[in-house]
Order: structure tokens, then C-alpha cells, then sequence
């Protein structure tokens, strides 16, 4: 039996609904219970392991307050039928950052810095830190 890889569109928009739950800072479980699933559920959708059906997504998009297309935003280009359909599309380098805890905590940090001097700053010291790495 071979398993099935999840599908990029699945995967984007799991990635989306667990960006906004951290965002609410709302945790797996309260989003399950909201929805009358278990945490276990909302594991799978995030990740894009199980699909998530029309009405489930529009329920999703009520309870996290943001409209059906917010899930949807920035999702990969589909695969033209030459390209190898084995191959999927990586989610955008940003969405992807967005949507992990330390991620979102970087950017609210960040946003409540408010002399354009010291932003300024922060970035160059990320940038000169992130050179030394490579």
C-alpha cells in the first residue's frame, strides 16, 4: 500500500489556518472544540495530511475571523500537465515563516519597534547574522 503524499493546495491552506490561530494565539484543542473535532483534526488539516471540505473551510474562516480567501492567499501556482506531477511546489519561503510560533513573535516584536533608525538596525543585525551562516 503506498501512501499518498498531501496535496500543495491542502498543505497551503493548513498552513494558513494554524498562521492565524497562532496569530489569535489560540491553541490546536480550542480551535478543535470549536469546530466539534479533536485536536488531533486540526493536526491533520494543518499539515494538509487530511482535506478540508467547503463547509468545514467557511466554518474555519468564521471562527478564525478572516474571509474564505485569506486561506487561500499566496497559494502555489498549479503544475502544468509537462512539469513532473510527483513534484510539488514549495509554499512561499514567507508563508511558510509566517506561520511558525517564532516566526509570528518576530514579527510582533518587530512591529512594535517604532524608530525607523532602530528597525533599521535590527535588520542589518539579522542580515550580518544570517551571512555568517552561510
Amino acid at each position: 500500500m503506498s501512501t499518498k503524499s498531501p496535496n500543495y493546495i491542502d498543505k497551503h491552506v493548513g498552513s494558513r489556518v494554524r498562521m492565524r490561530r497562532i496569530m489569535l494565539g489560540m491553541s490546536q484543542e480550542q480551535l478543535g472544540e470549536a469546530l466539534g473535532l479533536t485536536f488531533q483534526q486540526v493536526q491533520k488539516y494543518e499539515k494538509g495530511t487530511n482535506r478540508v471540505g467547503a463547509s468545514r473551510i467557511k466554518h474555519i474562516s468564521e471562527i478564525l475571523g478572516v474571509p474564505v480567501s485569506f486561506l487561500f492567499e499566496g497559494s502555489p501556482a498549479r503544475i502544468s500537465a509537462t512539469e513532473d506531477p510527483g513534484q510539488v511546489p514549495s509554499p512561499d519561503y514567507v508563508s511558510s515563516f509566517v506561520a511558525t510560533s517564532q516566526g509570528l513573535a518576530l514579527i510582533r516584536a518587530f512591529t512594535r519597534i517604532t524608530d525607523p533608525k532602530l528597525r533599521r538596525s535590527v535588520v542589518n543585525l539579522v542580515e550580518q547574522i544570517a551571512c555568517r551562516e552561510d
